[in-house]
C-alpha cells in the first residue's frame, strides 16, 4: 500500500504546482477581485516573491494646472502607508518615490509601466511598476524587479473645491492596496 501512495503523490505533484501557479495572486488579503488584467500582468519569467497589504493615505495638493491658464486641480504628491504581511504584522512602509521599505532596511523603488482603472469606481488605479532594488542592501526586497498594485480601496483625489482661493491646500485621502513583489 505504501508503494502505491508515493508514486501517486509524486505523479500528481506537478499538476498541483501547475494549478497553483495559474491562480491569480490578486485579492490575497480577502478582496473579491480575483483577476489581474493582462495590461498590468508581470512579464513572463517574473516570479511572485511576496505580497503585502498597504494601508494609509494618498496625499494631494491643490495646484494651478500647467496647461490651463487659471485652472486648478488636485495633484497627487505622495503616499504614506504601512505595509503588513498576511498575519497583519507591520513589516515595512511605503512612501514617495514610490518606494517600499521592508523592516530589514531593504528597499525597492518603482517606475510606472502600465495602469488600469480599478474595477470599482472611487478607487485608485491598479499599476504595474518596474522595480529597482537599492544596491548593496540585502533583505526581503533585494532583487525585486516588478511591483503590482491591485485590490485598491479609496485614495482618489478629493472632491473638495480646488481653485485660486484654495491653492496650496493639502488633503490626505485614506486608501489600501495589495502590493505584489516579483523577482526575475
Amino acid at each position: 500500500m505504501k508503494a502505491l501512495i508515493r508514486p501517486f503523490a509524486v505523479a500528481t505533484l506537478p499538476l498541483m504546482i501547475a494549478a497553483c501557479s495559474s491562480m491569480s495572486p490578486a485579492g490575497i488579503f480577502g478582496s473579491t477581485t480575483t483577476e489581474i488584467p493582462s495590461a498590468i500582468a508581470a512579464p513572463m519569467g517574473a516570479v511572485l516573491a511576496m505580497t503585502l497589504k498597504g494601508s494609509g493615505i494618498q496625499n494631494y495638493e491643490c495646484r494651478a494646472k500647467a496647461d490651463a491658464a487659471g485652472g486648478f486641480d488636485w495633484v497627487f504628491v505622495a503616499p504614506e502607508a504601512v505595509l503588513k504581511d498576511k498575519n497583519s504584522a507591520i513589516v515595512g512602509r511605503h512612501f514617495a518615490g514610490p518606494t517600499w521599505e521592508y523592516g530589514d532596511g531593504s528597499q525597492v523603488t518603482g517606475k510606472v509601466l502600465a495602469t488600469v482603472a480599478a474595477p470599482q469606481a472611487g478607487n485608485i488605479p491598479w499599476l504595474l511598476l518596474k522595480g529597482t532594488a537599492a544596491a548593496g542592501t540585502p533583505g526581503a526586497l533585494a532583487g525585486m524587479t516588478y511591483v503590482q498594485r491591485t485590490s485598491t480601496s479609496g485614495g482618489t483625489a478629493p472632491s473638495d473645491a480646488c481653485g485660486a482661493a484654495t491653492a496650496g491646500t493639502k488633503k490626505a485621502v485614506r486608501y489600501s492596496a495589495d502590493y505584489l513583489f516579483y523577482k526575475g
